[in-house]
């Protein structure tokens, strides 16, 4: 009895010391990695953008471990549902109703598209358990603070969150000047709750020149308790 309780007195001093010899970067992937061990939850994310655009409508999530992710987008006063499981996604659109990925990226002979531009985006969606993953990797040094656990972005990591994933600087992708940024997480009980970031640099694409200062929230919610609906038209554009 004595031995058993020694042992475990020793693996909670063990854990103790793990804990408080984490890095702040560590603490925020471990959070976003119990998060993303949950079997389900929720979240809502805010675009605040001085200059306002196509990218200042609010989303809402809902994703299941192993299954499909919703999301839900409010862009021009018009709702735009995507459901995504593994590779593979699906877009409704007031214009077209339900598309596969592959059906909204098809070749329109030119012209500005819409559907295209947001499923190319949504083929780079992350989760925020994921993406919370890729923002501190791309934060060039984490602190803890009174307001959560912060840090600047790198170049790299600004460019990339300034495109939308795409390579940028390269002969078919935008290029990015004066790229910067720096990203908040917040972490309750070990567990991510939210997160923020703001970026801001001149992205040039196609002879056109765009100022962009955005600051993008996301908070985490209905944690194991996220119920996910998906319609039948659009499972059929996942097979």
């Amino acid at each position: 009895m004595k031995k058993h309780l020694l042992l475990g007195l020793i693996m909670l001093a063990a854990g103790s010391l793990l804990a408080a010899d984490s890095t702040p970067k560590e603490t925020v992937t471990g959070a976003a990695a119990a998060l993303g061990r949950e079997a389900n939850y929720s979240w809502h994310t805010s675009v605040a953008s001085p200059g306002g655009g196509r990218f200042g409508g609010p989303s809402d999530g809902k994703t299941e471990k192993g299954g499909y992710t919703t999301i839900s987008m409010v862009r021009n006063d018009a709702t735009t549902l995507a459901v995504l499981k593994g590779t593979n996604g699906a877009i409704n659109t007031p214009d077209n109703g339900w598309q596969s990925f592959q059906e909204a990226t098809a070749d329109n002979g030119g012209g500005f598209n819409p559907a295209m531009f947001l499923a190319r985006m949504l083929q780079n969606t992350k989760t925020p358990d994921q993406q919370a993953v890729t923002l501190a990797n791309a934060a060039a040094d984490l602190k803890p603070g009174t307001n959560g656990i912060s840090g600047a972005l790198t170049e790299a990591g600004a460019k990339a969150l300034l495109t939308f994933g795409r390579r940028a600087n390269d002969d078919n992708g935008p290029t990015v000047a004066n790229p910067a940024g720096s990203v908040t997480f917040w972490v309750t009980d070990g567990k991510l709750v939210k997160y923020e970031f703001h970026v801001s640099g001149t992205v040039s694409f196609n002879g056109n020149d765009r100022d962009i200062d955005r600051t993008t929230t996301v908070v985490i919610s209905e944690v194991g308790t996220t119920k996910i609906s998906v319609p039948d038209e659009a499972k059929k554009k996942l097979e």
